[in-house]
């Protein structure tokens, strides 16, 4: 089938991003859960994730895995969803989007695994420290409305999810440059369709695990 794009998933997952995207770009998709532990360590997904981490598309037989990779390609793959940057966005899209994807996420994973780098490895590491990062972090989402400017695209799906997330389960402070700006992007159509659709499908898996 021509444009055939398949997203493997689970609704408890960083596939909920994925799933926003989705949502946001307009496509047209066919929706493939995984179960952690069982499939998603299968062979077959293997072949798919060697990672055996969701989420993960398959786009006319090519494989995207990695969300912040995910929310670019998709920007690309359907321009006319208006995602993807202009020219006098594409230097923030790209400095912030990889700066969520890479130093924000080990920031946050190795304190929430209370680990503090020393002032020595923190000259190694890309992130420095956990307060270092989340101060960058909250003045980049205070410089504008959206990470890019003043219009949404693709970088505010993965920048916004992981501070939606980071501020619900508290491995990112409340601040409210945060929580603006999360609320700006939570209240978007997309955004709503999407989590509509996964919490259904939570629940719908739970159901299944009930004894009859």
């Amino acid at each position: 089938m021509a444009n055939e794009l398949i997203f493997y998933t689970h609704p408890q997952s960083r596939g909920r991003i994925a799933r926003w995207a989705l949502e946001e770009a307009g496509a047209s998709y066919e929706t493939r859960v995984v179960e952690y532990g069982t499939t998603m360590k299968g062979e077959d997904y293997l072949g798919i994730n060697p990672m055996g981490k969701v989420p993960a598309i398959v786009h006319d037989g090519r494989v995207v895995t990695e969300c912040a990779a995910i929310c670019a390609y998709l920007a690309e793959a359907f321009p006319e969803a208006d995602l993807a940057p202009t020219a006098g966005e594409r230097a923030d899209y790209y400095r912030w989007l990889f700066f969520a994807a890479g130093p924000v996420e080990q920031a946050v994973t190795n304190n929430f695994a209370k680990f503090e780098p020393s002032a020595d490895q923190g000259r190694m590491f890309g992130y420095g420290n956990y307060d270092l990062a989340v101060d960058v972090l909250e003045k980049a989402v205070s410089a504008h409305p959206y990470i890019a400017g003043d219009r949404f695209t693709a970088a505010d799906i993965y920048v916004g999810s992981a501070i939606g997330w980071g501020t619900m389960f508290g491995t990112l402070p409340k601040r409210p440059a945060f929580l603006d700006y999360f609320g700006r992007l939570s209240s978007r159509e997309a955004f709503q369709r999407a989590g509509a659709k996964d919490d259904a499908l939570a629940a719908e898996l739970e159901a299944a695990k009930a004894p009859a």
